[in-house]
């Protein structure tokens, strides 16, 4: 009988878990934005795990620049991240942290600006072959 989750992935949820809980509390760096932990990805022989974020600018600040630096400070964190996660997660091996910008979010954003967009144009197109009649 297989089972429902692997243990990559209830590692992964873990790891989500935890990291996000220590960014919040033990990272004090004011060029972090607001993290969002979207997903963890752990390799088969627990060696990395890939951590997908999308960062929240706050104020006037640029999408772009904030997204930079907040990735810049995540990894000159990973060891310290990971030194902690070791603390609270039993493993024999600890992944390593590898910190990459989710732009699956932007994309559906476009994708949905999009539709929105046809969508539109076919109503418009709609009224004005109503107008002609």
């Amino acid at each position: 009988m297989a089972r429902d989750f692997k243990r990559t992935d209830r590692v992964g949820e873990q790891i989500q878990r935890d990291l996000a809980t220590l960014i919040q509390r033990e990272i004090k760096d004011p060029r972090l934005g607001m993290i969002t932990i979207n997903h963890v990805k752990v390799a088969k022989d627990l060696g990395y795990a890939e951590v997908y974020i999308t960062v929240m600018p706050y104020g006037d600040m640029d999408q772009a620049q904030v997204t930079k630096d907040s990735l810049s400070v995540l990894k000159q964190a990973a060891g310290f991240l990971r030194t902690e996660l070791a603390r609270g997660i039993k493993l024999r091996v600890m992944p390593q942290l590898r910190f990459h910008y989710d732009e699956s979010i932007e994309r559906g954003r476009h994708l949905h600006s999009l539709i929105e967009k046809a969508r539109r144009l076919e109503d418009e197109a709609d009224t004005d072959q109503n107008d002609e009649k």
